[in-house]
């Protein structure tokens, strides 16, 4: 047996608590794949896809299963406004490494702005940053940067809605400075390359054949942008 020095081995089925293959997300061929086979994950994975391919329902499932608030936070965060999230967490069972750290955060843009009012409302013993200050970008990198430190399980949905191309390469090197140590963990849903090129990073190209390992240089995303940049013509005249 094995022992990995970062939170999450891998995760699986519930044993006790099956999920309907006829109900919804179970029949997202990503989703029904891990069901079925389960998923190993590395120091970092990285999620790849067209949006509605199920992506970020994996991503939400993985850190609610981590006791990660759905709507952004660590553990201990209790935010919630509309409840959106899929039962997939409950169906969920995470192996984890033993002796490995328990702390997390699950950061997604979507949420993020009434997730700084909970902040506000719930300070800690020093105040906080104040975030709603400051342009969505900024408050997103600054919240990354204060929060992700340390041994655990860092988690991120489409953090690109967020940023600029030189705030994805900020963010990049922050994720790759805390998975330096080898105690960290990354998990991320992304439509960016520059946030897909994680160094070191498992990529999985999530689609209707379910779960792929895939290459950088040989995912969709960076082969349509390679060819929009080339000649933007050549799309632009099919819209």
């Amino acid at each position: 047996m094995s022992f990995s020095n970062y939170p999450v081995q891998g995760l699986s089925e519930h044993r006790a608590n099956a999920m309907d293959r006829a109900r919804w997300p179970a029949t997202l061929p990503p989703v029904a794949q891990v069901l079925d086979q389960g998923l190993t994950l590395s120091p970092a994975t990285v999620f790849v896809g067209e949006n509605g391919s199920g992506k970020s329902t994996l991503v939400e499932a993985i850190a609610m299963a981590y006791g990660l608030s759905p709507e952004g936070g660590s553990t201990g965060a209790r935010h919630a406004t509309r409840s959106t999230e899929s039962v997939l967490a409950d169906h969920l069972q995470l192996t984890r490494n033993a002796g490995t750290s328990r702390r997390g955060y699950f950061l997604r843009a979507e949420t993020m702005h009434g997730f700084y009012t909970y902040l506000e409302e719930n300070p800690g013993r020093n105040g906080d940053i104040p975030f709603h200050e400051m342009s969505h970008g900024e408050s997103f990198l600054q919240l990354a940067v204060d929060r992700f430190r340390g041994p655990g399980l860092w988690v991120l949905d489409e953090p690109e809605s967020a940023l600029s191309f030189s705030g994805c390469l900020a963010l990049l090197g922050v994720l790759k400075d805390i998975l330096a140590d080898g105690r960290s963990q990354v998990i991320l849903s992304t439509h960016s390359p520059v946030l897909a090129a994680l160094p070191g990073a498992q990529i999985l190209e999530v689609g209707p054949w379910g779960l792929r390992p895939q290459l950088w240089e040989d995912l969709d995303l960076v082969g349509n942008l390679k060819r929009f940049l080339e000649t933007p013509e050549r799309f632009l005249r099919h819209l």
